[in-house]
């Protein structure tokens, strides 16, 4: 059995009269993120960590944004796409830290890991979500926008 690791990352910037969607769960704030899709920094990040681990590229090869096809897209359909690409590759674990002033994400934590969990195809135990604020620094902490990080371990037999 092999092992691999890959990183994924993804910002988008806060926009009124879009929903906020992490992780494939729609958070309560004024505020939503505004992208092709529908702009999931979480599912996101997850996507490019998997594929950066199975060497398949990049998130905009794969669901380019000037391919229409992809507008409005639900993000978590196209996380379980990249799980189909796998192969025979498992997904041992994948690691998250979002990275945004408000809302609180403790209320939404764990639906959003069994969301995760069920488009990954593995149990809860095997996804992490770690949230942080920008400490008023940056786009993050002016709350311009809202940036993800994830880490994503695969087995190949």
């Amino acid at each position: 059995m092999s092992v691999s690791t890959g990183i994924g990352w993804d910002s988008h910037r806060l926009a009124e009269g879009r929903p906020l969607i992490l992780g494939g769960v729609t958070v309560e704030h004024d505020r939503g993120l505004d992208g092709h899709s529908d702009a999931d920094v979480l599912t996101h990040a997850v996507i490019d960590a998997l594929l950066g681990a199975a060497g398949l590229g990049d998130i905009g090869e794969h669901f380019p944004d000037t391919d229409q096809a992809y507008a409005g897209a639900d993000s978590i359909s196209l996380l379980r796409d990249v799980v189909a690409l796998l192969g025979n590759r498992e997904v041992l674990h994948v690691d998250t830290t979002l990275l945004m002033e408000r809302p609180k994400l403790k209320p939404y934590k764990d639906t959003i890991r069994e969301t995760l969990a069920g488009a990954l195809g593995v149990t809860v135990d095997r996804v992490n979500i770690k949230a942080s604020t920008g400490e008023g620094i940056g786009f993050v902490g002016r709350e311009e926008g809202v940036a993800a990080l994830a880490v994503a371990t695969l087995s190949r037999p």
